[in-house]
């Protein structure tokens, strides 16, 4: 892990090598713990994992389109399957909502205002739909597609799971899944889209917009 910075109340860390699912859950469990007996501030975590897909508490077993194709996970977060892999920037937030406001549909609003605050910074308008997860963009055809994913779990009100923002990853390996349920709607990323933003200008964005969504 590098270069972690720690705030009055939030720590920020960076991991530049790709993180291993379980042991990325390890860490999130444990620091959960942490901050509800204040034994740790706040954490948001920035990292990729290799390639795999997670299934989330909503997950339906014919959404996985290729088993064999990369790791399944089982996770209780929220949502259905996902695809995690390099050139996606994960975000995970573990935050303590009896601190912060203990609403969870707000915290959701507020990862939401994040990616889509993030995206602007990069001329990439993001945007919510009522009837769908994640933020999406319309495309130069007028089709629309996905490019972030949004997914948590919330323990004694205390935040972990978060946001996967699709910088560069390879499209094609969302094909083994249906992601997050929703079929008839492709998946993009900012390299699709034309922008050639690196992890390293997604990271420092991330940290810049942070306080506007989610005040401080």
């Amino acid at each position: 892990m590098d270069g972690p910075e720690t705030g009055a109340n939030t720590e920020w860390r960076v991991s530049n090598d790709l993180v291993g699912y379980e042991d990325a859950l390890a860490v999130m469990e444990q620091r959960v713990a942490d901050i509800r007996s204040g034994n740790a501030p706040e954490l948001i975590w920035l990292l990729q994992h290799p390639s795999l897909y997670t299934a989330g508490t909503s997950a339906a077993e014919d959404e996985l389109l290729d088993a064999g194709r990369f790791p399944v996970h089982r996770t209780g977060r929220g949502g259905r399957y996902t695809y995690h892999g390099p050139g996606q920037r994960v975000a995970y937030v573990m935050v303590d909502l009896m601190r912060r406001g203990p609403d969870v549909r707000q915290f959701v609003r507020n990862l939401e205002a994040w990616v889509i605050a993030t995206l602007a910074a990069f001329g990439v308008r993001g945007e919510r739909r009522e009837d769908r997860v994640g933020i999406w963009v319309v495309q130069p055809d007028g089709t629309e597609a996905k490019i972030a994913a949004i997914g948590v779990r919330i323990r004694h009100w205390v935040t972990f799971h978060g946001i996967a923002i699709n910088v560069n990853p390879n499209l094609e390996h969302f094909h083994g899944i249906i992601p997050c349920g929703i079929a008839g709607y492709g998946v993009t990323s900012l390299g699709r889209l034309g922008v050639t933003a690196s992890l390293e200008d997604i990271d420092a964005t991330l940290r810049e917009t942070f306080g506007s969504a989610f005040g401080g």
